[in-house]
């Protein structure tokens, strides 16, 4: 705008946001006025800003037709000069475009200097704008070529000022009653938190760190679930863009710090996400580290926070001395050595796992504790419940394809006895309708079996000699029929050689008659024994808590909180190591409740171990190939999935490859963003140590097994990290929040079986009672009443959603929203966790699905990616949790 008078030469800019319009707004015109009074318009006066101009100073207003309750879009600068005897008006009209899609504009900011290679500078005349005794220069600024119109540039001021002022805005968790978990006592006094800003670039002059910044953060606020704090700082303008944030903790107890956002920088806000319980400086002299949300691989770290990335490892690792805290931020490997306490008591002492060829283990997080110096109740009589539960539920793991005739044992005959198996062609032949042979029968898929005989059978003699408990080595074996369901065809139960007793083996089968329809009941109540104890101690504990807490370690000594793929793998592995902890304390050891209540009693973690190093694989604890492997998948490039399944009416394996597909899209995209090419990931230090880790010092028991993958490729990485997520969210699902639905009703799963069929080597008097009062047999078989109500309390408890549970892929993390591509993918994975919530359902609510559809059937919806609290049957965590 030029005024009337030739002498005055005056000009305004504006700033405006380019907005998706629909059609043209009416946009008022600008002017120039003596004052900010008018009954049409709204005025708002920008601040104290003043504009000088040949001796005359102006006061810069907002002007809008709009009322004040709406969003004013396209504000105009009024400018009401101080001199009275100048009246200076200017029309401007100015055209809103209608556009295809919104175009970048970049923001305001400060800055020292109008040079650039990313952007087009161009200097406005010799207009300066004061504020605060500083003088600021204007430039526009836009990343469009010069050739192209610039729609809507922006004003960027270049200060002379030597200080930015920035504000540190602190969240920390308040605990579940609404009192700081770290603060029982309450904030009183001077009670704070010391922040230090960090530089991620070294002094340019003496190419060394940038010394840090430091402030205070005091209380500010309090609301139902946090408490804010609030610091100031100045930082000089040569001091670089904030890297990390040290942090120290003055109170006398641990805090739970949520976030930090530093506001006041031109480029606008700094977050870093924290989500780490902070202690005491009393106790922990130390400052805690965190990063920015930004991310880097190794070899792109800024220059200024490399050394202090390398220091922050180092730190995490610790040098594997010295008793552990509960507070302690060390990750280190140690083998199974705190199971016993034969200190106290000789009956309490259990063998170390790992470390040994006898009893070969994954490695959990050294304490530095002391070696020792020594449904519808009345379905689980339903043969058909019985088999569905093999494929929709607690311990859907198991099943497998019969692929060999006949069966026979791969252990010694000389200590153990025969290996051929007590189930003949004609017990078979006899119940599979439609078919002639069992040759027949197995090269359709239509013979499915729970062998748990080669497993048990060393044991047998072992907790034989425990009271209160027994065992047998047994082979269950299913036919599926034209429906779609399993029907069971017959159970061996075996007792190995014992002592100067010989082999004993028997077959049961479903039949009409009482004595045997009783006989058939008691052996599959052995058999769901069997079945619960694999589960709870090889499916669920061993295969997702036990062999996932190595990651866990490998992690946090390797990677960087800064590395991307660290921040993918974190939501998978954070508290695991308390629930793994706790559940050593409680659950696995000595005279625990799985001692208390299984029937291999003090056997239990030792078992784990025997099928650790017989059964686990890396390589197929992923769905895909742990399918395959059990002969209930096949590929097929045509099929969904690129997998043809044995049974189509598969519930755990439909839903389960739906969450796989997701969460390896997800990876797949992340993987590929951060890694365009194989070089980068060979070249990566910090993640070939960390695989190296996990394989040598983790899993070291079997670091020299063949199947371990390489990490060369893309295709590599994505597939270790599909695995391990998968383990920690989908797989740990499946096998844990169905447990109360299952087992909380004992006789339907019960934990043990407390005595020896009523054939094997009975007297008269125990098959005279067993004739007369087969029921009573049955109840005494069962665990007690102490063990059944510790066990449906423990599942109820292991079962349960707590209300800020945090669900596979339901909220994005902070780091992730950094990146535009990571955020788009995370939207899409989202998008299509939320698709497969209505799959599901339409599935349970499909009639011709009779494994998870029909009168009495629980529905299938342990993979429903998302819950609410409370024991729902649904929801997939992130991580091993409760």
């Amino acid at each position: 705008m030029t005024t009337t008078k030739s002498h005055h030469n005056v000009k305004a800019l504006v700033t405006m946001k380019t907005l998706l319009l629909k059609k043209p707004l009416d946009v008022h015109s600008l002017f120039i006025t003596n004052n900010a009074s008018s009954s049409s318009y709204i005025w708002r006066k920008l601040d104290t800003y003043s504009f000088h101009k040949n001796n005359s100073t102006y006061n810069l207003f907002l002007k809008s037709s709009l009322p004040l309750s709406k969003k004013v879009i396209s504000p105009c600068i009024v400018m009401a000069t101080t001199k009275s005897h100048h009246n200076v008006k200017a029309l401007v009209t100015m055209k809103t475009f209608l556009l295809k899609k919104p175009l970048h504009v970049h923001s305001s900011f400060i800055t020292n200097n109008a040079s650039s290679s990313s952007y087009i500078w161009r200097k406005l005349d010799t207009y300066s704008f004061h504020k605060n005794n500083s003088t600021y220069n204007l430039f526009l600024k836009s990343s469009l070529p010069l050739s192209k119109k610039v729609i809507s540039p922006c004003i960027v001021m270049a200060t002379t000022k030597s200080h930015h002022n920035v504000k540190a805005l602190v969240s920390v968790k308040k605990s579940d009653d609404g009192l700081l978990k770290n603060l029982v006592t309450g904030i009183v006094g001077n009670n704070h938190l010391v922040l230090e800003l960090v530089s991620s670039e070294l002094d340019p002059k003496t190419n060394s760190e940038i010394e840090t910044i430091k402030g205070k953060a005091h209380e500010t606020e309090k609301n139902e679930n946090e408490v804010q704090y609030e610091a100031t700082f100045e930082l000089p303008t040569n001091f670089g863009n904030v890297g990390a944030v040290l942090v120290e903790n003055e109170h006398s107890k641990e805090i739970f710090l949520k976030n930090i956002v530093l506001d006041g920088f031109p480029d606008g806000p700094v977050h870093l996400s924290c989500k780490s319980w902070i202690q005491p400086k009393h106790d922990t002299p130390t400052k805690r580290v965190f990063f920015t949300n930004k991310m880097y691989l190794p070899s792109q770290t800024p220059s200024g926070l490399r050394k202090l990335r390398e220091n922050e490892l180092i730190e995490l690792r610790g040098n594997g001395e010295g008793e552990r805290k509960s507070s302690d931020r060390i990750y280190d490997y140690d083998v199974y050595n705190d199971l016993g306490d034969p200190d106290t008591n000789i009956a309490l002492k259990r063998p170390v796992l790992g470390g040994s060829k006898q009893y070969p283990y994954p490695r959990r997080c050294r304490t530095g504790r002391k070696h020792s110096n020594t449904g519808d109740k009345f379905f689980w009589l339903s043969d058909e419940e019985f088999a569905r539960e093999t494929l929709a539920g607690a311990n859907p793991n198991s099943i497998q394809l019969v692929k060999e005739w006949p069966l026979r044992s791969k252990l010694e005959s000389q200590i153990y006895g025969s290996p051929e198996s007590a189930i003949t062609r004609e017990v078979v032949e006899s119940q599979i309708i439609g078919y002639t042979t069992v040759e027949e029968a197995i090269q359709e898929k239509k013979l499915f079996m729970l062998d748990y005989h080669d497993l048990y059978l060393p044991y047998v003699s072992k907790v034989r000699e425990l009271k209160n408990t027994t065992l047998y080595g047994s082979r269950t074996l299913f036919f599926l029929t034209k429906q779609g369901t399993l029907k069971p065809l017959v159970i061996e139960l075996t007792r190995p050689i014992i002592g100067d007793k010989p082999q004993w083996k028997q077959i049961f089968t479903p039949a009409s008659d009482s004595t045997n329809l009783w006989l058939w009941r008691l052996a599959k109540t052995h058999v769901l024994a069997h079945d619960t104890g694999y589960h709870e101690i090889i499916s669920h504990w061993l295969r997702t808590h036990c062999v996932v807490e190595p990651f866990v370690i490998a992690t946090n000594r390797q990677l960087s909180t800064m590395h991307p793929i660290y921040k993918l793998l974190h939501p998978h592995l954070r508290y695991t190591l308390e629930i793994n902890s706790l559940g050593r304390q409680i659950l696995t050891s000595a005279y625990g409740v799985i001692e208390d209540t299984f029937f291999t009693k003090k056997y239990s973690m030792e078992l784990s171990s025997v099928a650790y190093d017989k059964l686990w694989q890396f390589d197929l604890q992923g769905l895909p190939n742990d399918l395959i492997h059990r002969g209930m998948a096949v590929e097929d490039s045509n099929a969904q999935h690129g997998l043809k399944l044995a049974i189509e009416d598969y519930p755990f394996a439909n839903d389960g490859l739906l969450i796989w597909d997701a969460i390896k899209q997800w990876v797949t995209d992340y993987v590929n963003h951060y890694y365009p090419s194989p070089s980068i990931i060979e070249s990566d230090q910090e993640l070939q140590a960390w695989w190296t880790e996990v394989r040598t010092k983790g899993h070291s028991d079997k670091s020299e097994e063949p199947w371990w993958p390489n990490l060369k490729t893309q295709k590599d990485l994505v597939d270790i990290i599909t695995t391990i997520a998968w383990i920690a969210s989908a797989h740990h699902s499946a096998t844990n929040f169905a447990q109360y639905a299952y087992g909380g009703y004992f006789p339907n799963r019960p934990t043990i079986a407390r005595n020896n069929m009523p054939t094997e080597d009975p007297t008269k008097e125990e098959w005279e009672k067993f004739v007369n009062k087969p029921e009573q047999t049955l109840l005494e078989c069962f665990p007690s009443q102490i063990q059944a109500t510790l066990v449906m309390t423990i599942l109820n408890l292991l079962s349960y959603h707590s209300p800020d549970e945090e669900y596979l892929g339901q909220l994005i993390e902070p780091s992730w929203t950094e990146n535009p591509t990571i955020k788009v993918a995370f939207k899409k994975f989202n998008g299509r966790l939320k698709e497969i919530e209505g799959i599901i359902d339409s599935r349970n609510a499909n009639s011709d699905l009779k494994n998870r559809n029909g009168a009495g059937i629980v529905p299938y919806e342990l993979m429903k990616p998302f819950s609410g609290p409370g024991v729902t049957g649904k929801g997939v965590p992130y991580s091993i949790s409760i």
